[in-house]
């Protein structure tokens, strides 16, 4: 007998889940190691879970195409709201105007783990995904900003 196809949750719910077993986690730990150390063990993680995941994403593309497709699952059921500022094939550059990744934080009272759990991963999800792709972002709605600033470049070398 066939087993049901999986269906993945949506990312937003997906991190409401892991939020709500690091959180307790990150505490304990916080207790024990003290909290800089706390946060730079978690860092450590999500950022090399961020970089698989950027692996695993790239195995179907990895240019600025492809890339927007993964965006596109970031943003699904509204968990995003983004308007573009340039889409071409030497850039992909949007704002972030709603992010219901922030407003979920805030609800859980993790308003100071956001960054940690959720920011943090950008940066590590594009080398994984693609080292020739540059990316920069100077301002989040999670630590307080009007918008996100993501800006993805073609490295002028590759």
């Amino acid at each position: 007998m066939d087993s049901p196809a999986r269906v993945p949750l949506p990312l937003l719910q997906q991190r409401e889940v892991e939020a709500k077993v690091i959180a307790p986690l990150f505490h304990a730990f916080a207790k024990e190691v003290g909290e800089p150390r706390a946060r730079e063990i978690v860092a450590g993680v999500v950022r090399d879970l961020a970089r698989s995941a950027g692996c695993a994403a790239a195995t179907v593309g990895n240019d600025l195409a492809h890339l927007k497709h993964v965006v596109e699952k970031w943003a699904e059921n509204g968990a995003l709201e983004l308007v573009v500022l340039r889409d071409d094939h030497e850039a992909f550059e949007f704002d972030v105007t709603r992010c219901r990744f922030a407003e979920l934080y805030h609800r859980l009272g993790m308003a100071d783990l956001g960054p940690l759990l959720s920011c943090n991963r950008d940066a590590a999800m594009i080398e994984g995904f693609n080292p020739g792709i540059a990316f920069t972002r100077t301002q989040t709605i999670m630590e307080g900003s009007p918008h996100c600033n993501f800006r993805y470049r073609k490295n002028q070398s590759g």
